[in-house]
């Protein structure tokens, strides 16, 4: 075959064919590392849900709290709407409405516990969007920073937990992805 080109002979100067790899596996430090910042960031949105609920004092005054016949979102939302401008406006309608009441603490409950036990990360960072959001926007204008604030931060490490598993790591992430169910529904991951 000297001289002449084969159809299947693949010419010298071709780039190599090299399999795809895998992405590096998180160390152990990482991995406990990410297991801490989840339960860090869990334990913020479950506080946030049972000092609402049950008035613990830090902040909701005790008596004030969601069986008290307190409004979650009364307080927040309303300090909001009294700053000047921004969009805090658009959102003081909705201040201590039941079912923004309701979908507010199931968000922060969800999330709160998803993220503490490590289960149902995916859920969470969905959960942790559609509650960061809407606190953010309301947060306009920002006092300190022209975009960023702990809403979006919160949000992105939610976000970044779920992405890389850290439910499996000193929490209950590995066993729950064993489960028939969240086999069969794997966003419940």
């Amino acid at each position: 075959m000297t001289g002449t080109a084969s159809p299947t002979r693949i010419p010298d100067h071709a780039p190599a064919a090299y399999p795809a790899q895998a992405p590096p596996a998180l160390g152990t430090a990482a991995r406990y590392t990410l297991a801490i910042a989840r339960i860090a960031v869990g334990w913020v949105f479950l506080w946030a849900f049972l000092d609402k609920t049950f008035g613990l004092g830090l902040p909701t005054p005790a008596g004030s709290g969601w069986l008290d016949g307190g409004s979650p979102t009364s307080g927040y939302l309303a300090g909001q709407a009294a700053k000047p401008g921004g969009l805090a406006q658009l959102f003081a309608g909705l201040s201590g409405q039941t079912w923004v009441d309701w979908l507010f603490m199931i968000g922060m409950g969800g999330v709160g516990a998803a993220l503490v036990l490590g289960v149902g990360m995916r859920l969470a960072a969905v959960g942790a969007v559609c509650v960061m959001v809407p606190l953010w926007l309301s947060s306009w204008p920002l006092a300190a920073n022209p975009f960023m604030d702990q809403h979006l931060v919160y949000l992105l490490a939610a976000v970044a937990l779920a992405a890389t598993d850290a439910g499996d790591t000193a929490g209950l992430g590995r066993p729950w992805s064993r489960t028939r169910l969240v086999r069969a529904l794997p966003v419940l991951r």
